[in-house]
Parts: C-alpha cells; structure tokens; sequence
C-alpha cells in the first residue's frame, strides 16, 4: 500500500512552474520562452541540457512536453518516434548517452530536419556534448545551440524547498525529519515530494505526527535502502 502512495505522488504532471530552480535561473527562464516559442516565436532554436541524474533534466523536458505540438522522445524509443512531423513544433530527445546506434542515425537526421523546418529541439544528456561517447557528426549537432548544465540542489536547497511546501500544505513536520529523509531515501526532488505526500497520508492513517520514528517506520514499509 505504502508503495502505491509513492508511485501516486511520482505521477504528479512535471511542470516549469513546480520545478525547484536552485542555481538554474537562467535556464528556468529560458525554457519559459522556449514553450511559448512552440507556437512559431523566433530566437535559439537548439539547446542542450546536462548534468547528473536527479538534477531535473528529464523533468524539464516532461514539462514542455506538455504542449500540443510537443514530442518527448526517451532514450530506448523506435525509430519512428526520430521522425519529423509537420505537426510537431518542439522535440525533445532524452538522455541522449544511451543512444543506440540504430537510435544515433534517426536523431542525426531528426537534427537536420528541424533546423530545415524551423523547428525546436531541446536535448539532454549527462555530459557535455564533447564528452559523449557517440558517433561525431551527432555529438557536433547536439552543440549546434545554446548548452546549460543543470545544477543538482544541494542539500540545504531540498530541504528549504521541502520545508517550504510543508507549510504551504500545512504540513507539520518534527525537526530533524527532513535531513534524515535526504539522507536514507532517494536524492531526486521528485521522489523526495512524493515522500512528503506519503508521509503525510500515513500520518493521518495512523494518526501520529510526522517524527522520525514515523518516518524510519515508512521507509522500513518501502523497504528503501539507504541514499548514497
């Protein structure tokens, strides 16, 4: 049961709006005018994002694709999802360091055909584009345009994020329940809210406060290992 509560919050649409901006400002704006660009405004038509797993890349990407005229592509997709689309505006290729090479060939010519139709196109991946072990003439096209790396919170920032959306949802929470919590759970933002969602709930189940016992006996239900 305690894991569907997880799996509940994990599903919560990823927008720009609730994405925790810590030290990316710059690019947080960016994306702004990059989703209202989707309807035909002109500017920077490519961007790259990278950084480590759990700073957010794939939440930004989910979060433009949230427009009509968007297409998420995952890593692992068919070929068909690399081919362009009059009726797509704005493509967005994730994690592109697991790229097969089948995978390599249809996002190379995808790169083409969207600079030739005035398209967009937003990447992601975990490195620099220089530092990706793919095939040349693609690394080369996925440094074409703009190249942000998006910055993990540290600690400190999840837990005033945290914190903050506690005593927005009137959320009382015990001190040291937070530090604990990013400690021995998993390190993304958006698990971590997912987390406070299910305490929450298991908090009015067994009517008991969220304390750290509250919280060690949660994990111990989730089973969930300790954070490295």
């Amino acid at each position: 049961m305690r894991q569907m509560l997880l799996d509940l919050g994990a599903e919560k649409p990823q927008t720009l709006d609730n994405f925790v901006i810590g030290q990316n400002a710059e690019l947080n704006q960016l994306l702004h005018q990059f989703a209202q660009r989707a309807a035909g405004l002109p500017g920077e038509r490519f961007v790259y994002l990278w950084g480590e797993g759990g700073a957010g890349k794939t939440h930004l990407l989910k979060a433009l694709a949230s427009d009509a005229k968007a297409r998420y592509i995952p890593a692992g997709s068919v070929e068909n999802d690399y081919l362009f689309d009059d009726n797509v505006t704005l493509y967005l290729m994730d994690d592109c360091h697991q790229l097969s090479p089948e995978a390599q060939i249809a996002a190379f010519a995808l790169f083409n055909q969207v600079r030739e139709n005035n398209a967009l196109l937003v990447s992601a991946g975990d490195k620099a584009p220089a530092a990706l072990t793919l095939r040349e003439d693609l690394r080369t096209r996925l440094g074409w345009g703009l190249i942000y790396q998006v910055h993990g919170l540290s600690d400190d920032e999840k837990i005033a994020a945290l914190t903050q959306a506690a005593l927005t949802r009137g959320i009382t929470l015990s001190p040291g329940v937070l530090p604990y919590l990013i400690t021995h759970f998993r390190r993304d933002m958006r698990s971590l809210s997912a987390m406070l969602d299910a305490l929450d709930q298991y908090s009015l189940e067994t009517q008991r406060p969220i304390t750290l016992p509250l919280l060690r006996n949660l994990l111990q239900l989730e089973g969930e290992p300790k954070a490295q």
